[in-house]
């Protein structure tokens, strides 16, 4: 029998973003820029690209799969100039197709750039239809293109003002690089929703999704790029202003509880340490009797040393993640599904055996994958299984920038905590409450926090606009008392 071909981790995870990088001034950009997707890997693993300019010329290469996968045949030597932006992709808008692959470059009677976008606009169908009416040809199916083609409609002949134009009009999560012929531009949605920061490495200037990536290129880190803010980058040096005023902030918390890499800062907050802190407010509101504390590698592990730390029990590395398995598949037989499971992941049996085990994990989406998880524990000689999360119930879809499932595939959108818990088989079953979520920030309850909390709370903030497109009567849409649209 045939093999169906789905990604568990794509059905079972919150799936990362995108990751974007981007210098100027420096005469190895291209492979900087590599380096610096390399470090941003975790965020997209489907597709990667790089474009670079040496003020007269743009070249570019990008293709399907990993960045080993992409530059393996002496690519980078053909992408010459001292300013560079690269996108490695997971498809949260659009089919994982080499046309949807980026940074996407346009050549227009106007201008020529390129565009490389993390995150997910809620008015891009809206958009979409409009921008083909006014005749616009789409080449792709990404939320990227619409911002594009806004970029080449913009009336405006300096190329800054134009991507002011465009980012005014959209709605949404995103963190935005544009390559000119010698500028080098980055926008940060107006709510912060979407991660970006500033960084130098000597004369040159970075910009990229997390800050890990201007620690792997030696570069420093100068500040978090605010949100609604457009950076200018050039010959005369660095340009920054504001194309949206100042609103509270709603940076997406799934970056810190899953998506960034550990030893990344966003926004001001470390997220080893953010992790490590949920991982003590488990232990202290959530107690288990247990003998050991075992985390979910990788995203979890920060977590596990937290709660381990609170309670005084032994952190344990009972869970051997295999990581030169990039994706495992959902077989016809239930046997074969257990395989794919523990290509990803093997218990160790001499420390897991007639173990009380706490496992900690950062979220549960549809729940297959932890109940494997508790199984394969289990199998391995766990005496009891109590399941810890470090996030509260995940209930709602994000419409920002991450691809989950929708809500009716939510195990927590359908079910309490006692049937999750009888559903994956462990023995106990806590998450976290969104106060406690915060309080792992610093926030007492109560607060006014600087969070979106969505998925969690369904409780967004925006207005769905592309939402209201699959109503049989396309209506007015307003945000923040502005007309947005008309169908």
């Amino acid at each position: 029998m045939d093999s169906i071909l789905i990604e568990t981790e794509k059905l079972d995870r919150p799936q990362e973003e995108c990751g974007v990088f981007g210098i100027y001034g420096h005469p190895q950009a291209a492979p900087l820029t590599y380096y610096g997707l390399v470090a941003l890997q975790h965020r997209g693993q489907e597709a990667a690209g790089i474009a670079t300019t040496d003020g007269t010329n743009m070249y570019s290469h990008k293709g399907l799969g990993l960045l080993t996968d992409v530059f393996k045949h002496g690519e980078l030597e053909g992408l010459s100039g001292y300013a560079a932006i690269g996108h490695v992709r997971y498809s949260t808008a659009g089919a994982n197709t080499l046309q949807n692959a980026q940074p996407i470059t346009l050549n227009t009677h106007a201008r020529n750039f390129a565009i490389g976008h993390n995150g997910n606009l809620v008015n891009a169908k809206w958009l979409r239809i409009r921008l083909e009416q006014e005749g616009s040809l789409f080449q792709t199916t990404t939320d990227t293109e619409v911002i594009a083609h806004l970029i080449a409609k913009a009336g405006a002949q300096d190329l800054t003002e134009a991507v002011a134009s465009a980012v005014q009009q959209i709605q949404g999560g995103f963190s935005v690089v544009i390559l000119g012929n010698d500028e080098l531009i980055a926008a940060r949605d107006p709510l912060g929703l979407r991660p970006m920061v500033l960084g130098q490495l000597g004369d040159a200037y970075v910009v990229a999704s997390e800050s890990c990536a201007l620690d792997t290129i030696g570069a420093e880190f100068i500040r978090d790029i605010e949100p609604g803010e457009v950076i200018c980058i050039d010959a005369q040096g660095l340009h920054a202003s504001r194309f949206a005023t100042r609103r509270a902030r709603k940076m997406c918390t799934f970056e810190h509880v899953y998506f960034a890499r550990p030893d990344s800062d966003v926004d001001g907050w470390n997220v080893h340490a953010v992790r490590k802190r949920l991982g003590g407010i488990l232990a202290e509101q959530y107690p288990a009797d247990g003998d050991i504390v075992i985390g979910v590698p990788d995203s979890s592990v920060s977590a596990a040393a937290g709660y381990a730390e609170a309670s005084g029990l032994p952190l344990e590395t009972g869970l051997i993640k295999n990581r030169y398995i990039a994706r495992t598949f959902i077989q016809p037989s239930q046997e074969l599904r257990d395989v794919g499971v523990r290509l990803k992941l093997n218990a160790v049996r001499s420390i897991v055996e007639g173990k009380r085990v706490v496992l900690i994990d950062d979220s549960i989406v549809r729940g297959t994958t932890s109940r494997r998880i508790v199984r394969l524990l289990r199998s391995a000689g766990a005496r009891e299984v109590h399941v810890r999360i470090s996030s509260p119930p995940y209930v709602s879809p994000c419409h920002y920038g991450i691809d989950t499932a929708s809500e009716g595939q939510l195990i927590a959108a359908n079910n309490t905590v006692q049937e999750i818990c009888e559903l994956i088989e462990a023995d106990s079953l806590h998450f976290l409450t969104v106060d406690d979520l915060m309080a792992g920030f610093g926030f007492a309850k109560g607060d006014a926090v600087p969070f979106c909390n969505a998925c969690f709370t369904r409780n967004y903030p925006t207005a769905l606009i592309d939402q209201s497109l699959s109503s049989p009567h396309h209506e007015l849409v307003h945000v923040g008392g502005a007309t947005v649209g008309s169908l």
